[in-house]
């Protein structure tokens, strides 16, 4: 099968944003007498902070500068939670977030800017106050939708008395606030369809699927991406799933999948003398050397076609795991060489929001904090130039996104790794050592050019191929990037 992903994918750097804790606007004109959270309250109360649409419309130039193309954003839809995988109308943007005016803004001033945004799509389940769901509620086996949901007998448990009582109906995993869709019924599929449809034709550049192989109907995900495709060839599609995923990335159902078998080897590996303790199925997380890192990564771009491999969305953390500094234990300099690996792998990077200003916080609910606007605008964290630098990276080299990747050398907590297209070559070298130098010799014949200019750091000269070999140092938790023009 000839495989084919949106082209702009591969040169994109994304933005992830929980919406309700990403900036609250003085746009959004609510309803009088509700009651709003402090912006900044601890996360773990849950509620709402009040973060909407228009705050990411005001804060577009700001996402710009620090080198983003593309935003992908958590549920939007009318849903009683502030997460909103629980969407009761998903034909509506919810009114706390602006509704459908904040989002015409978001994508209209965004496109201006040549910024994408993706919307996530929730199209295993609903909430119990989706109207299908609710008309069952009230007419037990007499509602004409009975088939829309997997319902085992009534009248339907949906608030449970018991915390270990489990729903009489499918649920995602038995939360009885979360009904699964029978996506076999035929009006289900129209339903879901026809959202896909309606927000693509309304602007949206793509859709990130929320735990699509729980629907596990191949003939379903072959269809949405025709629907998604007949709208926009270039719309991205990226599902959810956190192993190993082929069988999905064959060209016929998704563009990728959000890339964490790329995740723990970097965390891993850069992180390796400071982790904090996290368990995770579809992960090791135990420190790694140099060739473990190099093995996971091969096999991982093993598995797919290289037009799967640079579109993949590559992240170092999200709202569904502790932050990325966090699980280093608040080491910077190793989330920053984690920062810079992610940014010169095959695949669109993806920074989770308040990572450039130092946001540090275990699993949900304590990942998904108010950014904290008034501290950072004062005095922006280190990090953020950071971020700036390292995205500015990316986007300066062809080869750093499209180009194959071969490595030169993994030894120890020293590896190195070549990424090459026609025209330019680029050697990306970390160490990952703390408190000890390295020094490593690059072989002459694995290399295009005689002579390399250092792209990272700045300043640090050029580098010239001598007695058949490029002989490096590099100082503890640090990193090279050499470039060269080639034939």
């Amino acid at each position: 099968m000839n495989i084919q992903t949106p082209e702009w994918v591969k040169h994109a750097v994304f933005y992830q944003i929980f919406p309700d804790r990403f900036r609250r606007s003085d746009q959004t004109r609510h309803a009088r007498g509700i009651k709003l959270k402090d912006w900044g309250a601890p996360p773990e109360e849950q509620g709402y902070q009040g973060g909407d649409l228009y705050g990411v419309v005001d804060k577009l130039d700001y996402l710009k500068d620090l080198g983003v193309t593309a935003i992908y954003l958590n549920p939007i839809f009318s849903a009683a939670s502030n997460h909103r995988y629980n969407a009761y109308n998903f034909l509506e943007v919810d009114p706390l977030l602006g509704g459908e005016a904040a989002l015409r803004a978001l994508l209209d001033e965004a496109h201006q800017r040549d910024m994408k945004i993706i919307l996530d799509g929730v199209f295993n389940h609903c909430g119990r106050g989706f109207w299908a769901f609710h008309h069952i509620m009230e007419n037990g086996g007499d509602s004409p939708y009975i088939d829309w949901f997997h319902v085992h007998d009534y009248p339907l448990y949906a608030y449970p008395n018991d915390a270990d009582q489990k729903p009489n109906y499918a649920s995602w995993w038995n939360h009885a606030s979360l009904p699964k869709f029978n996506t076999d019924n035929p009006g289900v599929r129209d339903y879901i369809f026809t959202v896909t449809r309606h927000w693509l034709e309304f602007g949206a550049d793509g859709w990130r699927l929320d735990v699509p192989e729980e629907i596990k109907d191949d003939s379903f995900w072959r269809e949405f991406r025709q629907v998604v495709k007949s709208v926009n060839p270039e719309a991205y599609i990226v599902g959810e799933i956190w192993h190993e995923a082929a069988h999905w990335l064959q060209g016929d159902m998704f563009d990728a999948v959000m890339n964490y078998q790329a995740t723990g080897p970097i965390l891993t590996f850069f992180g390796r003398h400071n982790l904090n303790k996290w368990h995770n199925p579809d992960m090791n997380w135990q420190p790694i050397d140099a060739p473990r890192f190099q093995k996971a990564i091969e096999t991982m771009l093993g598995w797919y076609d290289w037009e799967i491999n640079t579109a993949q969305l590559n992240m170092l953390d999200s709202h569904d795991m502790p932050r990325a500094l966090w699980l280093v234990k608040d080491d910077q300099a190793a989330l920053q060489l984690s920062v810079l690996c992610q940014m010169t792998l095959p695949g669109a990077p993806c920074i989770y929001y308040g990572d450039e200003a130092g946001l540090s916080a275990g699993g949900d609910p304590y990942c998904r904090e108010a950014f904290p606007w008034a501290k950072f605008e004062a005095h922006p964290h280190p990090l953020h130039d950071f971020y700036r630098r390292a995205t500015a990276l990316r986007h300066a080299h062809p080869a750093l996104r499209t180009g194959d990747l071969v490595f030169l050398y993994a030894d120890g907590e020293t590896v190195a790794y070549r990424r090459r297209i026609s025209g330019e070559e680029a050697l990306v070298v970390f160490h990952a050592g703390i408190g000890k130098r390295a020094t490593l010799r690059l072989s002459a014949d694995k290399l295009a050019a005689s002579t390399y200019q250092s792209a990272w750091p700045a300043d640090a000269g050029a580098f010239t191929v001598a007695d058949g070999a490029l002989t490096l140092e590099l100082g503890p938790q640090s990193a090279l990037v050499l470039v060269a023009a080639t034939g």
